[in-house]
């Protein structure tokens, strides 16, 4: 029996949407969401902009966006998309002849956004380069960039306008016989980016992108991406995520997966779970669990890994993990297998034989999934 048959209050129902394919990536439908980042560096310079998007993919990025905003960015990403693991978004404003370029030069997606492309003739013009190249094309919604006549309308920009925005533009694709395409209505603030993207899910059965636009740093920006995402997802609504932060966009990838895990939502490398430490604790467990994500960053294994100061919580929490760590007395603590007591560990040898441990495991279940299949 599932965890989920047990625990039914775990399930998430996603909303029902359409399946497209970005490159070789699923999204909508019964896929897993996808995980997105966007480079930052100059789109011209293949050598550096490759780097980055390799960088990304070997922490699980599906899907990376570059921008592609003048000819020699364009021509580059010729070679970018030829060398790239993971399939390639341009991202185009203003300039629609930039779309048709990105198209040619074989990205997997098109990024326009409505409110500044151009008339209904040059979406077009875009369309027959994304039929003629084989892409998707994102309908991206921005809250900062909305259409003149709906700030009229509006007064301001507001989850209807918004809306509005994207089915306009959905239709401009339906009516060129183009149904290879997923949508956002991304803001900075989370109230009007939470509403927008709730009326969305109601109106359409496209395939959602979900992002917070201009989160903010690291920390902040983590924080205010968790809150607006999680909360979507936890609705069911969102078939591929991007993590928008001022910061390297490796990770914007991490917190998207650790934002998926924390909700059961896709399972990739080790969640830890420790304890904030206190007076009770039996070894430095900041600074355990500091060397312990970076001893485990390579592993892509899902499983789980607890890491607790004391035995007020760390016996109960090692039920529930793989493998688990809980402080004692006299300099030394207790591993935990399974969730059952395995034998007594030295505070001095705890992140050398935790990560053997770790390793030893994700081995175990890789090969029974390879048996499996």
């Amino acid at each position: 029996m599932s965890l989920n048959h047990i625990r039914p209050w775990r399930n998430i129902y996603r909303r029902t949407s359409r399946q497209i394919m970005v490159g070789n990536v699923a999204v909508g439908g019964d896929a897993p969401i996808s995980v997105q980042t966007m480079t930052n560096t100059d789109s011209s310079d293949v050598r550096a902009t490759l780097a980055q998007v390799i960088r990304a993919a070997d922490v699980g990025a599906d899907i990376v966006r570059i921008s592609t905003p003048d000819q020699s960015s364009t021509r580059a990403l010729r070679e970018i998309v030829r060398e790239s693991p993971v399939p390639i978004v341009a991202d185009i404003h203003f300039h629609y002849r930039r779309a048709i370029e990105a198209a040619e030069a074989g990205a997997a997606c098109l990024r326009i956004n409505p409110g500044n492309i151009g008339d209904a003739k040059r979406v077009a013009e875009v369309v027959r380069a994304a039929k003629d190249h084989g892409c998707s094309i994102r309908i991206g919604v921005n809250a900062g960039s909305l259409e003149r006549h709906l700030l009229e309308k509006y007064a301001e920009p507001c989850p209807e306008a918004m809306v509005d925005s994207g089915m306009d533009h959905i239709k401009l694709l339906q009516d060129n016989d183009f149904h290879e395409f997923k949508i956002s209505v991304k803001a900075s603030d989370v109230f009007l980016a939470a509403a927008a993207y709730q009326q969305l899910s109601e109106a359409t059965d496209a395939p959602i992108h979900l992002g917070i636009t201009e989160a903010g740093g690291l920390m902040s920006g983590t924080v205010k991406s968790a809150i607006g995402l999680g909360n979507l997802l936890w609705m069911g609504i969102g078939d591929t995520i991007r993590v928008s932060l001022s910061a390297d966009p490796v990770e914007e990838v991490k917190v998207g997966y650790e934002i998926l895990k924390s909700l059961g939502l896709r399972h990739r490398g080790v969640t830890i779970i420790s304890c904030p430490s206190c007076a009770r604790q039996g070894f430095d467990v900041i600074k355990t669990v500091a060397a312990l994500e970076d001893r485990l960053a390579h592993v892509t294994t899902s499983l789980s890994l607890s890491i607790i100061g004391c035995v007020v919580n760390g016996p109960g929490e090692a039920l529930m993990t793989d493998i688990g760590f809980t402080g004692g007395g006299a300099g030394s603590g207790m591993i935990y297998l399974a969730g059952k007591q395995h034998h007594k560990l030295g505070n001095e040898a705890m992140v050398d034989h935790i990560v053997e441990l770790v390793e030893a495991r994700a081995r175990e279940i890789d090969a029974l999934k390879d048996a499996a299949e």
